[in-house]
């Protein structure tokens, strides 16, 4: 009669590697305080821009050539600034927690927003708004009101959803595990 042992977990893949940066309780409060208050600092970012934007759209000459000439402000360094001080913290988080990068959904998606949002604030939003910046300083010099596009209100409104999104993820952890991903309990 031959018996057969089940193994409670699987065995990683030949040749995959779950990689752990065991996190000392002080380090990832740390992090989790700095992930926090940099993804707050870049959704309160998003509000100004939306504030800046409907300025622009509905103000006289002259406020709306100053809110213009503000977005350039805003919406380039500060943004990249915020997006990767979330993106690095929660990688860092990732590593070091049992969460991982990949080992669950919730945490993948929140991974794959915060990318797509800083490279669409570097490749998309940064050259647009130094164009209405441009255009905003020569409307105020002028003395009269930039001509803009209703388009400006979807970076706000896109960028601020999909933030708080990522942070429901964050409080509610849906979905459960990836299925590539091997538990390395």
């Amino acid at each position: 009669m031959t018996t057969s042992t089940t193994r409670t977990t699987p065995r990683p893949a030949t040749g995959s590697r779950v990689i752990r940066m065991p996190l000392s309780a002080r380090t990832r409060k740390l992090l989790l305080l700095v992930h926090i208050a940099s993804a707050g600092v870049w959704l309160g970012l998003d509000l100004v821009l939306g504030i800046l934007v409907f300025t622009v759209l509905t103000g006289d000459g002259t406020g709306a050539g100053a809110a213009a000439a503000s977005l350039a402000a805003v919406a380039t360094w500060p943004l990249v600034v915020a997006g990767l001080a979330t993106l690095a913290s929660g990688v860092l988080l990732g590593l070091g927690t049992k969460y991982g990068l990949v080992r669950y959904r919730w945490v993948l998606v929140k991974l794959v927003v915060n990318v797509v949002l800083v490279t669409l604030v570097v490749l998309v939003l940064w050259p647009g708004m130094v164009a209405v910046g441009e255009a905003g300083r020569a409307a105020l010099a002028d003395g009269t009101a930039p001509a803009m596009t209703a388009t400006l209100v979807f970076p706000p409104v896109v960028s601020s959803t999909a933030l708080l999104v990522a942070m429901a993820l964050s409080v509610f952890k849906p979905w459960g595990r990836t299925r590539r991903v091997p538990r390395d309990e």
